[in-house]
């Protein structure tokens, strides 16, 4: 019977020095080089919905059951027009 030599396991993660760090490029210059322009524009590129430059706020709010059907039965975007019946409630009544 042999016996299957066992080699030393490589280090997956190495700790880096100084002269690592020294090294390191920034992935935006070393992907392009790697994959190609067109691939790593797609692995770069941000994800998800871009920032909107007026958030909203979320807020735990507690409606009336029948308030609340009302907009919901209306259909997708109830909440939308919901925050337009307030807004329109806040300028005239000079809140806003």
């Amino acid at each position: 019977m042999s016996k299957k030599k066992v080699s030393k396991p490589m280090d997956d993660n190495p700790v880096w020095g100084a002269a690592e760090f020294a090294r390191a490029r920034p992935a935006e210059e070393v992907l392009p080089e790697l994959f190609g322009k067109d691939v790593a524009e797609k692995i770069i590129r941000p994800r998800g919905r871009p920032k909107s430059s007026n958030p909203k706020t979320p807020l735990k709010i507690r409606i009336d059951p029948d308030v609340l059907l009302a907009y919901k039965s209306q259909g997708d975007g109830w909440q939308t027009r919901m925050n337009d019946a307030l807004r329109d409630y806040a300028k005239s009544h000079g809140m806003m």
